[in-house]
């Protein structure tokens, strides 16, 4: 806005890959905001997650106040040494390994290995047979999206911490609640570092009234394809080339990364570029009169 102008409610953000529709918060009570989280409340959004994400019977579950929370500190469940993270991928993880003096390679072998799953930009997913070091991480934030490419049935492994955001397939970001899914030792490393109460009593509650929402999820899954395909025809008839994604974010290659844009924001439209690339543009999905303004943007009249 300092660059180019314009109030917040005029500004389409598709620089992130969080539903545009977020599930629809309510129900919450006084004394969610008065007291102390009470542990009927954290049993009962553990219960919640565990029947939503078919967690295994011998793997534990961790709330966490947001996925970012948890990626800080998986780093100190091994001993320091060599982190195997392939790239292009989400930065988090490789600066949470490199701040506990981890080094961070894209070959094997390694003590840990980091698969964000389904991958960040590209929609990238990865196997079972991709657990290949003794500490494996699979960030499933975005894999909410595609259930049926979850590998959580592999969360009571040992040395396997598969990690669940809600940020991006519910929309809630500002709510800061991730969970950790791990063998039970792993899970009570993680809690203790994170101390007593670290999920908020409106997040309890929200989280798991969502978690219980089968009927939303199946019909926000449905919205979601249906927007990733208006979005890629929107960006191919202007000569953007499909190069991944997932039904949040989509991934393109086009003349000038940069000069899209720049271009896009002159109309109030901000999206992801990467250092590592002049061609790839990311953008996420557009809601409302975002629509309007993006066609707008892409396609002026003469």
């Amino acid at each position: 806005m300092a660059q180019y102008g314009g109030t917040r409610s005029k500004w389409v953000d598709l620089s992130t890959g969080i539903n545009p529709v977020p599930y629809p918060v309510s129900g919450l009570m006084p004394h969610d905001w008065t007291t102390l989280p009470d542990h009927t409340a954290h049993d009962a959004l553990i219960k919640a997650a565990r029947s939503f994400w078919s967690v295994p019977d011998g793997a534990a579950i961790l709330p966490a106040p947001g996925a970012s929370a948890l990626i800080a500190r998986l780093p100190l469940l091994a001993k320091t040494g060599r982190v195997q993270i392939q790239t292009p991928t989400y930065n988090e993880h490789a600066a949470a390994f490199e701040a506990q003096g981890w080094q961070v390679t894209e070959s094997a072998p390694a003590t840990a290995r980091v698969l964000v799953h389904p991958n960040n930009p590209d929609g990238r997913l990865w196997h079972g047979s991709d657990i290949t070091a003794p500490l494996t991480i699979i960030d499933e934030s975005f894999c909410d999206i595609t259930p049926d490419s979850t590998l959580v049935q592999h969360a009571a492994q040992p040395g396997v911490v598969v990690l669940k955001s809600f940020g991006k397939f519910w929309g809630l970001a500002g709510l800061r609640l991730g969970f950790a899914i791990a063998e039970p030792e792993l899970i009570a490393k993680l809690s203790a570092s994170l101390g007593p109460w670290p999920v908020s009593g409106p997040a309890l509650r929200i989280g798991m009234a969502a978690l219980q929402d089968a009927q939303w999820a199946t019909q926000t899954r449905t919205r979601l394809a249906h927007d990733r395909t208006r979005l890629d025809n929107l960006m191919t008839a202007r000569g953007a080339i499909l190069v991944g994604g997932t039904n949040l974010f989509r991934l393109y290659t086009v003349d000038n990364a940069k000069h899209w844009q720049a271009r896009l924001a002159t109309r109030h439209i901000w999206t992801r570029i990467f250092p590592w690339s002049d061609t790839h543009l990311r953008l996420g999905l557009p809601v409302g009169h975002g629509w309007d303004q993006l066609e707008a943007a892409l396609c002026p009249k003469p």
